[in-house]
């Protein structure tokens, strides 16, 4: 995940040096707290963590404490040393510490690879590194914890409860600071934080976990962003079509869902008894209608898009907010074409794949997933999907990066990663060719030669889910979204009360004109101004007796300075112009 800023450089990786802190900081935890226990403790992105079985719940007032306790280890910790030992040494000295999930740990290694601990001063960790050379190297003002979770060991909600405590590590405190500063501006971002305060969306525990509700203001977002999806489907030749959200269990065994996605299906339900499912995905819905008649080559190619919902299962510990969910909506469309017109249709998809993205000024990389280990179809079949997608990539200009075995079993694919306003990727469109379903509903058409030949699918998701690509979409923009989603784009403000009739025509006005409106007449003006910009409501016309006289509101936009005069009209035609170009800046 890239930042605003580049970090600078020290005598080795940021990983290392945030793998050693991770060190310094499990030492001084067991100072601190000499009956813990220690599991994992690696670097990730921007920082490190580490798992502590500990006598008591901690609190935000024990990481201060923490981390003097950690510059006093690093006053002491001198050299890393790295030392490799026999399966038995390691074992006796896991044993003696009494660090029992370092002992399972070490179950894991394989056998035909070395076990290594490093030390620093007296603390011994079981690891791989790597890590600084000397302690000396850690800057001390270049550290902060951050926050505190649970997490269950290995995952795993049958096993313990372990407290993990976050934090990042830099070369020097402007770095540092400057991280915190981003991770500050993360946080306000945050589209939980955010659905809260706007009443945008809930998840009830009643109706269940990782199921979304989407409230009337978000709601308004999602129809937009629907109503323009349709409108370049249509346009791009595409044809709706509706699946049901059930069906028998037979369907997704034929698909090889079941097969190779057993873990992610929701539980059958018992239905004239008969086990059915709920769908984790449109596809074979899809392959159903194509093969409810007979096709032509001249049909070919047929391209079905359903906003379709789905559900599958992910661990309780996975789900965040509309991020990770368990119920969503797929912008799904398959493309059915010949082998000759593949590509083609590969460079309209890649095409709606970017006016899509840079509409909401996201910039992005693509990925060119290979054959995996294991695969379905020839090594000529996979060449030649292989071709027409950098073929098509060509004949857009777009670069791919390789992903070597990235594809999936029925065929490759290019993956988007998208980066948004504050420098972060997210997962974002995908293409995929497949030949698996082709194979196993033994899809044909009639070819030109009169023959039954098989024909190729594309999938192709951009948004992907609705709830996951809506909660990045909040974060992008920290809510303030443009006109054409925003759901409240315009507020009036009288004065006083003489300007309330005027200020209801001009709402009235912007509503014939298909902007959402606030009227806001009650209280000081200062505090409905702060009201509006806690709403996130970008536009507030301000009407007062100089107003009314002349036929014009004080305009105030979000993120400019001062006020501006306007007539109503000229008011109207901006709005206008934002919302039909969809411009991003207000």
């Amino acid at each position: 995940m890239s930042l605003p800023f580049d970090p600078q450089e020290g005598p080795v990786s940021l990983h290392a040096l945030r793998h050693s802190t991770s060190h310094i900081m499990a030492d001084a935890v067991l100072r601190l707290f000499p009956e813990a226990k220690v599991a994992i403790g690696p670097p990730v992105d921007h920082g490190f963590y580490y798992d502590f079985e500990l006598p008591r719940p901690l609190t935000e007032e024990d990481l201060p404490v923490i981390e003097e306790e950690m510059r006093k280890v690093l006053a002491e910790a001198g050299e890393f040393i790295c030392s490799s030992l026999s399966r038995a040494e390691a074992a006796d000295r896991l044993r003696e510490a009494g660090q029992d999930y370092k002992l399972e740990l070490l179950d894991d290694i394989p056998e035909d690879e070395g076990v290594t601990f490093y030390d620093h001063g007296t603390w011994s960790d079981l690891c791989e590194g790597p890590h600084v050379e000397t302690a000396d190297q850690i800057p001390a003002n270049g550290f902060k914890l951050t926050h505190t979770a649970g997490a269950y060991w290995r995952g795993d909600s049958d096993k313990t409860m372990l407290q993990r405590i976050y934090g990042t590590a830099w070369w020097n405190r402007k770095d540092l600071r400057k991280y915190l500063a981003w991770l500050e501006e993360v946080q306000k971002r945050d589209h939980r934080k955010l659905g809260r305060e706007l009443d945008l969306f809930s998840i009830d525990p009643d109706f269940g976990a990782g199921l979304v509700f989407w409230h009337p203001k978000l709601g308004q977002v999602r129809r937009k962003l629907e109503a323009w999806w349709w409108d370049l489907h249509e346009a791009a030749g595409y044809w709706p079509v509706y699946t049901p959200h059930v069906a028998g269990e037979q369907v997704f065994e034929r698909s090889g869902h079941l097969e190779n996605y057993a873990d992610m299906i929701w539980a059958p339900m018992d239905v004239d008894g008969r086990p059915y499912r709920v769908k984790p995905m449109n596809c074979p819905g899809h392959v159903s209608i194509f093969n409810s008649r007979r096709h032509s080559y001249r049909d070919l190619p047929l391209k079905y898009a359903e906003l379709g919902s789905v559900y599958r299962y992910e661990p309780s510990g996975t789900l965040h907010g509309m991020l990770r969910v368990r119920g969503f909506t797929q912008d799904d469309a398959h493309i059915f074409c010949t082998p000759g017109q593949l590509e083609d249709e590969l460079v309209e998809v890649l095409e709606m794949v970017d006016q899509i993205l840079s509409t909401f000024g996201y910039s992005y990389t693509a990925y060119l997933a290979t054959q995996p280990e294991k695969s379905m179809g020839s090594d000529e079949v996979w060449e030649h999907a292989l071709e027409a997608l950098r073929g098509a990539a060509a004949r857009r200009d777009l670069a791919l990066e390789e992903d070597p075995g990235g594809g999936v079993f029925y065929g490759p694919k290019i993956d988007f990663k998208m980066r948004d306003a504050l420098g972060r990727e997210w997962q974002g469109p995908t293409v995929q060719v497949d030949f698996n379903l082709p194979e196993r509903f033994d899809l044909h058409f009639n070819d030109a030669d009169n023959q039954l030949k098989r024909p190729v699918m594309v999938h192709r998701a951009i948004f992907g889910s609705f709830e996951r690509f809506v909660g990045g979409l909040i974060e992008h923009f920290a809510a303030w979204f443009p006109i054409w989603l925003c759901p409240i784009p315009a507020a009036v403000l009288p004065i006083t009360a003489d300007q309330e009739e005027a200020a209801a025509s001009i709402a009235r006005i912007l509503g014939e004109a298909g902007f959402r409106t606030a009227l806001r007449t009650e209280g000081p003006l200062r505090r409905r101004i702060r009201e509006c910009e806690m709403e996130k409501i970008p536009y507030m016309a301000v009407l007062g007796e100089r107003e009314v006289e002349s036929g014009t509101v004080s305009l105030r936009v979000h993120g400019k300075d001062g006020q501006e005069a306007l007539s109503v009209e000229d008011f109207v035609a901006r709005l206008r112009e934002r919302r039909d170009s969809r411009a991003l800046e207000y």
